[in-house]
């Protein structure tokens, strides 16, 4: 995991380049290097140490000429080496390296074969190949200075004002200068009509707890992001019993404004099941709007929900990596997958339900995602997303929507999933926890956050600058105080208008109140706490 900044043209100064590749060192604090090709080009990395702590420093050299960058974790390196590239040499055990010997073997064709997060590029003389990731779980973007020189970076923040236009890459697609953008992920779930499936509770479980599992692999500690909420809660139970098999201890973190937060409450109940080495954290509102300036120049974002959320993770972040786990499993995407948000029961249909779920996880790498990202690596700390493995997603989302709501009891959010993992003879969950009604992270921490940022943001904001806000701000304009503040302070970091157009806003479907909370729908104030009783006579 790491920070890459590559430029491809000639005459850039490298001592510039590694001033620019500095500005994201908090993605790589381990080590940096920096390679100028023999064609002028410039590869830059900013190292978090994960796999092959001792010689995986990067750019990588291929057997040849080319040479690469990569941030991310490639699961399935070990295989690669044992089958498609079995007559390469290589100069490292780094899971990073087989992207280089890939682009020798098959030339632009190969991220198909890539199993993991990722953004990388390669360089070989003046030929190129970037990429990004199936999702989008790892950031990327690209530019174009005033001389032409292409840029791609990590981060926004390293080439904005290096570039004339600059924008987001596109997740599942690679880049070459012969073929332009191409998407190389085309998976059948895009395809609404093609969720027609049956449901398999064991599959479920079954490639949920592979793609854990894959997500284990690390020359170095790991822990657990637990919220108390399902989807942490079964990512980290999957990794408990995985863990105990191989006699380890698996540490597992929460935070709230203080002990009787609603996560903090049910993720120590979740736990003391685990038997998991639990830490809590806590903080406090004050502490939470004083790092706000600081937390919109990480994110690179001024989606008002991203903001909400992202405080309480940046706050957990740097407590995990206080304690020198540099790797967590984060429960990211469930809940676009199986239509987990609250508003989803208003769904018109089956249809609309289904439309919604695909929408929202092809959008995923424009909030929670990002958020999950740059609020972890804002701290040097790698998140994985199991969830959102590319086996899984094949499977759960081409469940038959109808079946994904339930008709005889209304709001059981997530219903398949539950089910899937309601194995009394064995149980993974305590009921409450796995019944628990959905909150979205920055309720989770304490409903007294999200109260008081907004009494603080409209403080911050007249009722004239927002009436002008549409002056000021043309694209995306905001139209609450809120979050008018935290455009105020993104426009002040990142002035250009292709860093405005980096950014979309989430506001959630089918409720007459669209602020993102979920407190925001009617449903959330029907307490949850009977559907554990209930859940017998779905």
């Amino acid at each position: 995991m790491c920070g890459i900044l590559a430029i491809i043209g000639k005459g850039k100064d490298e001592a510039l380049v590694k001033q620019l590749s500095k500005r994201m060192s908090h993605r790589g604090p381990d080590e940096s290097d920096l390679h100028v090709t023999e064609k002028g080009h410039i590869l830059s990395h900013e190292r978090l140490s994960v796999i092959d702590l001792h010689t995986g420093k990067q750019p990588i050299q291929g057997t040849k000429s080319a040479w690469m960058v990569h941030n991310g974790e490639i699961y399935n390196h070990r295989k690669l080496r044992d089958t498609v590239l079995k007559g390469h040499t290589f100069r490292t055990t780094s899971d990073s390296e087989v992207i280089v010997h890939l682009y020798e073997e098959y030339g632009y064709d190969f991220c198909n074969l890539l199993d993991g997060m990722f953004a990388f590029v390669v360089i070989d003389g003046d030929d190129f190949i970037a990429g990004r990731d199936p999702l989008g779980v790892k950031p990327l973007y690209y530019g174009l200075d005033e001389r032409g020189r292409i840029y791609f970076a990590s981060e926004m923040k390293s080439i904005a004002d290096q570039c004339q236009t600059f924008s987001t890459f596109p997740p599942g697609h690679y880049y070459t200068p012969q073929t332009g953008f191409v998407k190389y992920y085309r998976p059948q779930w895009e395809d609404a009509s093609k969720a027609v499936e049956a449901v398999d509770l064991e599959a479920i479980r079954k490639t949920l707890t592979q793609a854990v599992e894959k997500r284990l692999m690390s020359d170095v500690p790991i822990g657990v992001l637990l919220s108390g909420g399902l989807d942490s809660s079964l990512t980290s139970s999957i990794a408990a019993r995985l863990m105990k098999d191989s006699g380890q201890v698996l540490h597992s973190f929460s935070i709230g404004l203080d002990a009787m937060a609603p996560d903090a409450v049910a993720a120590r109940k979740v736990a003391e099941f685990l038997g998991t080495e639990h830490h809590e954290v806590h903080f406090t509102i004050e502490q939470g709007i004083a790092i706000l300036d600081k937390l919109i120049w990480h994110l690179e974002t001024y989606d008002v929900t991203s903001i909400r959320a992202s405080t309480p993770m940046y706050f957990l972040s740097k407590a995990i990596t206080d304690m020198g786990i540099k790797v967590v499993l984060s429960g990211e995407g469930a809940d676009e997958i199986f239509g987990g948000y609250l508003y989803f029961r208003n769904a018109p249909s089956p249809s609309d339900f289904q439309k919604e779920t695909i929408e929202r996880v092809q959008k995923l790498f424009t909030a929670d995602l990002l958020r999950a990202d740059k609020s972890t690596m804002a701290h040097g700390l790698e998140a994985r997303v199991p969830f959102l493995d590319k086996q899984f997603l094949e499977l759960a989302i081409k469940i038959n929507p109808e079946d994904k709501q339930p008709k005889t009891y209304d709001g059981v959010e997530k219903y398949i999933l539950r089910k899937a993992f309601d194995t009394p003879e064995q149980p993974y969950l305590p009921d409450e926890v796995l019944w628990r009604q959905k909150e979205q992270f920055s309720d989770g921490v304490g409903y007294s956050w999200i109260d008081t940022l907004i009494e603080y943001c409209s403080a911050q904001v007249t009722d004239a600058e927002l009436e002008n806000a549409e002056q000021r701000f043309p694209y995306n304009t905001p139209v609450t105080k809120e979050a008018y503040f935290y455009r105020s302070v993104f426009h002040k970091h990142f002035p250009q208008v292709s860093a405005a157009q980096t950014v979309r806003k989430w506001i959630p479907k089918w409720q007459e109140n669209t602020d993102p909370s979920g407190r925001a729908n009617a449903a959330h104030v029907h307490a949850d706490t009977a559907i554990a009783c209930a859940k017998a006579e779905v």
